[in-house]
């Protein structure tokens, strides 16, 4: 039972920096409700690893110098196979059933069966996503992506003086990728469609994994 609390609270850990992009160990400590020795050991393992990387800050004050802990490129990539260890296999054959198709029909004509592709999946998401609030469709819509391998989570965002309701909508890892990284034109249908799915809403794009920032997001506004 030990040894299963401190892997659940090392893997708390990674995501929490993937979400956070860093923090120190007491800020770990008082979100995940540990111990600040016990996250210390778990932040040391995670080193050792080679799971983590930390840096010391410029001190403003004077005083113990407080690490700052982050993810490594491995620890990244490690929490996108955990996350995408059951839809791997099926990307690495998509890719490769994508570029079969590719070389026998031609890449505009694979582009018109992913357009067609991304249409049934937009209807699909909003039957499922259904027609209650606003919060209540990005929260569903989350709750779908998860069941799809992708680390999702979304937040309100204070809203300006139009008063429409606004939330950003964020993915840590894409359960796509490997097919994202190979045919590109796979994100501008995702953002077609939640667009399609959130009708009354507009979508705009602001971070993009395939550019080399660390999330996909998105922000979601009541027109």
């Amino acid at each position: 039972m030990a040894t299963t609390q401190q892997s659940t609270t090392k893997q708390d850990i990674l995501e929490y920096l993937l979400k956070h992009t860093q923090a120190t160990a007491l800020e770990l400590a008082e979100v995940l409700d540990v111990s600040p020795q016990a996250i210390r050991r778990h932040l040391k393992d995670l080193e050792a690893d080679n799971l983590v990387v930390y840096f010391i800050p410029d001190q403003v004050a004077m005083g113990r110098p407080q690490h700052l802990y982050q993810l490594s490129q491995r620890g990244r990539e490690q929490l996108q196979r955990n996350v995408s260890r059951f839809t791997d296999g099926y990307g690495e054959f998509a890719v490769s059933l994508l570029d079969a198709l590719a070389e026998t029909v031609g890449s505009e004509q694979v582009k018109t069966i992913l357009q067609k592709q991304w249409e049934r999946k937009a209807q699909e998401y909003w039957e499922r996503v259904g027609k209650g609030s606003l919060q209540e469709r990005v929260a569903n819509l989350v709750e779908l992506r998860k069941a799809e391998g992708f680390m999702a989570e979304f937040h309100p965002v204070e809203s300006d003086d139009n008063g429409g309701e606004k939330f950003i909508f964020i993915e840590h890892t894409c359960a796509i990728s490997n097919v994202a990284e190979s045919f590109p034109s796979v994100c501008g249908h995702e953002l077609e469609m939640f667009a399609a799915i959130l009708p009354d809403c507009s979508v705009e794009r602001t971070h993009w994994l395939i550019h080399g920032e660390h999330r996909c997001g998105y922000l979601v506004q009541k027109r």
